[in-house]
């Protein structure tokens, strides 16, 4: 009998480590998520910040994008994405086990510049900022909005997942994590075109 109740108790304790550890990871995912978005904001304020206008305009080709085009591209995915993870994605099933890429091989895929994709439609630039300073404005806007809904919204993010069209099915803390990745690896474009020729000096 005593046997009995140890083995119950000790049962007990594992289910309740389990559940405190649950929100622990929960919690250290979000603040990993958070200064992803941060650092990666940093580096594309950083790619711009001394940008003169006529570098802002400059395009190295009629089908290669300035930096002024790539900015928007940035800015304008960021409110995009996150209005489908918030309001469509959170009402995805959960992941099947075992599916899926894990959040490092996600992040190197995003940021790999030699496989090159095209911006739907909705995503490329419109000139929609008259304005370097414009755009700064509202992208830290959008930025600081994505940082605090990871950081306090109370879903499971590894709990729904729904598919990318290049990386197949993600999970929301995977999505977020694509949002900074995304503006990574056009901040590395923005760092090509300054290397092309006729770039202005």
């Amino acid at each position: 009998m005593k046997l009995k109740l140890a083995a119950a108790f000790c049962a007990s304790l594992m289910v309740a480590a389990t559940a405190a550890a649950q929100p622990a990871a929960a919690q250290n995912d979000r603040e990993a998520a958070a200064k992803y978005l941060e650092d990666t904001r940093q580096a594309f304020l950083k790619s711009i910040a001394d940008v003169t206008e006529a570098q802002w305009k400059h395009k190295p080709s009629p089908e290669t994008w300035s930096i002024a085009e790539v900015a928007e591209h940035i800015a304008i995915s960021e409110d995009t994405i996150l209005g489908m993870i918030s309001t469509q994605m959170i009402k995805a099933p959960a992941p099947k086990p075992g599916e899926g890429m894990t959040d490092d091989q996600l992040i190197a895929g995003v940021t790999d510049r030699t496989k090159k994709a095209q911006a739907p439609e909705m995503l490329k630039p419109v000139n929609k900022w008259a304005t370097k300073e414009a755009l700064v404005k509202d992208f830290n806007a959008s930025r600081d909005k994505t940082i605090a809904w990871t950081k306090t919204t109370t879903e499971d993010l590894r709990g729904h997942a729904a598919p990318h069209p290049a990386f197949g099915p993600l999970d929301l803390h995977q999505w977020v994590l694509l949002v900074g990745g995304h503006s990574a690896r056009h901040t590395a474009q923005i760092e090509e075109v300054k290397t092309t020729a006729g770039f202005p000096k």
